[in-house]
């Protein structure tokens, strides 16, 4: 191998530990007591909770659309999208409005997304993040991107598209196209 191929060698084998060591912004958020995390640079803005107008004939899970400065964003309650306790909304109530991007990556809508609370935003190295554990195909683990330890509490990260992609966006374009 000459100077040049070992240097190119050399640089190759350091971009590739860098790209394995690279620190990820996540948004964290509390929903039913634990902490979820969604990629930040997905996030749009996060604005506190003032209702949204209903849709007749959606889900539970879909609370409605709002108007986020002239566009109509549809608003979905991840409490009851994923299937856990309702509460009331309370001071802390707020929506993430994140960008998410088809199943095909062909086009990108923007969500709201009714969480309990946002808590912090965490640095978080690819080489920190546990995959999700496998449950024997009871259970789809596609929208969970891993899972990271962060002052001894569990952040389980969501990997957002693949969590709308799965049943919502589907349900809003067949109601787009009524």
């Amino acid at each position: 191998m000459n100077t040049t191929q070992t240097q190119a060698a050399e640089k190759t084998t350091g971009s590739a530990i860098e790209t394995d060591n690279r620190l990820d912004q996540y948004l964290t958020f509390l929903l039913a007591g634990e902490e979820y995390g969604i990629d930040i640079l997905r996030v749009q803005e996060i604005r506190g909770w003032s209702g949204a107008t209903p849709i007749p004939n959606m889900p539970d899970f879909i609370l409605g659309v709002m108007n986020l400065r002239g566009t109509v964003v549809p608003v979905i309650d991840l409490r009851k999208y994923l299937k856990l306790e309702s509460i009331p909304f309370g001071k802390t109530t707020v929506v993430i409005v994140a960008r998410i991007t088809d199943a095909d990556e062909q086009s990108e809508r923007t969500m709201g997304i009714v969480v309990d609370a946002v808590s912090e935003v965490h640095n978080i190295a690819s080489t920190d993040m546990k995959p999700a554990p496998e449950f024997g195909g009871a259970l789809n683990t596609d929208a969970i991107k891993g899972l990271a330890t962060r002052d001894e509490k569990m952040l389980i990260i969501l990997e957002i598209d693949a969590l709308m992609n799965n049943g919502v966006e589907q349900i809003l374009n067949a109601s787009e196209q009524e």
